[in-house]
């Protein structure tokens, strides 16, 4: 079964999952990068236009992936959490590369709270077989136990 993993990150907790994932399941990585970052790497000013981005549904442009769905029987989707959602940058994706009917796992990474976000993720994706889903609180902060849980949940899905 050939897999692909796409997702973006914005401090790195993502990237960490993404790679775990591509790791295990041999998977091709794609990683979102925006054309402009108009978001501070810190600070007040980082929640603010990150945000504000969220509400305004921006869609910001991203680099182009090579990137065909056709080409992958499962699609894992991984972003951080932001406002409560998904990032922009994935909103960006799944307008550009709609697919229906494929096998996705989606995944968040976050500092306390998801919310709706792989809810929101699901329902915007659109008619999708669903065979996962998993959240992590700031793996990079604890990556021994976060491997750990990382491991237990990629040992845990069928595809």
């Amino acid at each position: 079964m050939k897999a692909a993993v796409v997702y973006y990150s914005f401090e790195g907790n993502t990237k960490f999952v993404a790679e775990k994932i591509a790791s295990k399941f041999e998977a091709d990585i794609y990683e979102l990068k925006t054309v402009e970052n108009k978001v501070p790497n810190s600070g007040f000013f980082k929640y603010f236009w990150g945000g504000k981005q969220v509400f305004m549904k921006e869609t910001p442009e991203i680099l182009d992936l090579k990137f065909n769905p056709n080409d992958y029987d499962v699609i894992f989707i991984g972003t951080p959490v932001w406002a409560f959602t998904y990032s922009p940058a994935i909103k960006t994706f799944m307008e550009k590369y709609r697919f229906q009917d494929k096998k996705v796992v989606v995944f968040c990474t976050h500092s306390g709270g998801i919310k709706s976000t792989l809810e929101n993720m699901k329902k915007d994706l659109g008619r999708n077989e669903y065979i996962s889903e998993f959240n992590i609180i700031d793996p990079l902060k604890h990556e021994e136990k976060s491997s750990e849980e990382i491991k237990n949940w990629l040992d845990s899905i069928q595809l």
